[in-house]
C-alpha cells in the first residue's frame, strides 16, 4: 500500500520519466480532439435544429456564450488562469459557430486597432472582421443587414466618454448586445531607432490624451498628430520618415515597426469599454446590464431628473452610469445615458422602467446585455 501511495505522490508531483508524460499528453491531446469534434457536431444540430436555411446569426446566442463562460471560470481549478480559460472556451465556441457561415463583425480599421482585439476577445477568432473607416460606417454596416454585429469604443477608464458613440444612437434603431472590457497598452513605435530621430507622433486623441504626462516628459517638443484610429497612425509611421506612432503591439508585427518604448499609458488600469451593437434585444443570462436612452418632460424644472429617476430607486435598482448629450431636438435640450444592473424582464426592472417611461419624454430601452466577462 505505501509503495502504490508512493507512486501516485510521483505522479501528482510530476516526477514521471519524460517520454511517460509526453505518452500521456499524446493520449489527452487525441481525447481533447475527440471531445472538440464532438462538441462541434452537437452545436451544428442545435443550429440546424434551429434554423435549417437560416445564417449564423439567427442562431446566435451571446447570453448563452457568457453563461458557459462564467460556468468555465467558476469550476477552474488551475494552474490556468481564469483569462486563459475563457480565451479558449471563448475560440472553441467561435469555430463551432463558425461551421455554418461565420459572423460578419464590423469594427473600426484598419487592421491591428484595439477596437479589433475587443472583436476577437468577444466573438474569437472565427469570425469575419470587417475593417471600416469610422465608426458611423460601423453603425451603418449594421443597420443594413451587411454586418451581423459591430463593436464601437464607448468610454476609457482615463479619458472617459467617447461621446460620438452616444450620439449615434439617438438616431438609430440599433441595440447593444454585449460589452468588452480590454486592458489598453500603448506602445511607442516606428521605423527610427531611438527617440531621437522622432519628429512628429500620429495617434487617435485617446491614445495621444492617455500619454500625455508621458510624452510631456519623455517628448515634450515633438509634434502630435491626432489621426482616425492607432492603426492609421502605425500606418503613416511606416510610409513617412521621422513619424511614430502610438498604438497596441499587435499594430507594430502587421506595419512591421520596432518597439521603442512599451507600456507608455499614464496609469496602469488604463482600460477601455466597446460596445457590441446588433439588431435585437437580448434574452437574460443571469447577470446583466441594461442601457437606457431617456429625455425629461423639462430639463429647465428644478429637480426634474431626480423626478425622473426616483423610480429606480423605488424599486432599488442600481444605477451605475449616467451622461447628458444634446437631444439635437432643440437649443439646450438634453437627453440621458443611463446604465442600470439586469435585464430589462427582470420584475424589479421592468416595474421601474415603466415608473420611469410614464415620467419621461423620450423613452428606449438600448439594450439588455450580459455583462463583460473578465
Amino acid at each position: 500500500m505505501a509503495g502504490k501511495r508512493g507512486k501516485r505522490g510521483d505522479r501528482a508531483g510530476g516526477k514521471l520519466p519524460l517520454a511517460e508524460i509526453r505518452a500521456e499528453i499524446n493520449a489527452l491531446d487525441e481525447q481533447l480532439q475527440q471531445l472538440l469534434n464532438r462538441r462541434a457536431l452537437l452545436a451544428q444540430q442545435v443550429g440546424i435544429s434551429k434554423h435549417a436555411d437560416g445564417h449564423t446569426v439567427d442562431f446566435y446566442r451571446p447570453e448563452r456564450e457568457a453563461q458557459v463562460l462564467r460556468a468555465a471560470i467558476e469550476r477552474n481549478e488551475g494552474p490556468l488562469r481564469n483569462e486563459e480559460i475563457a480565451r479558449l472556451f471563448r475560440e472553441i465556441m467561435s469555430a463551432c459557430l463558425a461551421q455554418q457561415e461565420p459572423l460578419k463583425v464590423a469594427f473600426l480599421g484598419p487592421e491591428g486597432t484595439h477596437t479589433q482585439a475587443a472583436v476577437f476577445k468577444h466573438f474569437g477568432h472565427s469570425v469575419r472582421a470587417l475593417a471600416l473607416s469610422t465608426s458611423d460606417e460601423v453603425f451603418h454596416e449594421v443597420e443594413a443587414g451587411n454586418a451581423d454585429f459591430g463593436v464601437v469604443a464607448v468610454e476609457n477608464s482615463t479619458e472617459g466618454t467617447i461621446t460620438n458613440t452616444l450620439d449615434r444612437f439617438i438616431g438609430s434603431p440599433l441595440h447593444i448586445c454585449g460589452e468588452v472590457e480590454l486592458r489598453i497598452h500603448h506602445c511607442l513605435m516606428g521605423r527610427m531607432d531611438s527617440l531621437q530621430g522622432i519628429e512628429r507622433i500620429c495617434a487617435h486623441a485617446q491614445a495621444l490624451a492617455q500619454c500625455r504626462s508621458w510624452l510631456d516628459e519623455h517628448l515634450s517638443g515633438v509634434e502630435r498628430v491626432a489621426v482616425s484610429s492607432n492603426a492609421e497612425g502605425a500606418r503613416r509611421a511606416r510610409d513617412e520618415s521621422g513619424t511614430a506612432a502610438i498604438a497596441g503591439d499587435t499594430a507594430a508585427e502587421v506595419y512591421e515597426l520596432q518597439v521603442l518604448v512599451s507600456e507608455i499609458e499614464d496609469r496602469a488600469d488604463n482600460t477601455t469599454r466597446f460596445l457590441v451593437i446588433g439588431r435585437k434585444i437580448l434574452a437574460p443570462s443571469g447577470l446583466d446590464k441594461t442601457t437606457l436612452l431617456v429625455s425629461t418632460r423639462s430639463t429647465t424644472s428644478p429637480g426634474a431628473l431626480h423626478r425622473l429617476l426616483e423610480p429606480l430607486a423605488t424599486n432599488r435598482i442600481s444605477m451605475t452610469r449616467i451622461e447628458s448629450r444634446p437631444s439635437r431636438r432643440g437649443k439646450w435640450d438634453y437627453v440621458f445615458f443611463i446604465d442600470v444592473e439586469g435585464h430589462a424582464s427582470d420584475p424589479a426592472v421592468a416595474r421601474a422602467l415603466k415608473g420611469l417611461k410614464a415620467r419621461a419624454s423620450l423613452f428606449r430601452v438600448i439594450g439588455s446585455y450580459p455583462r463583460s466577462v473578465l
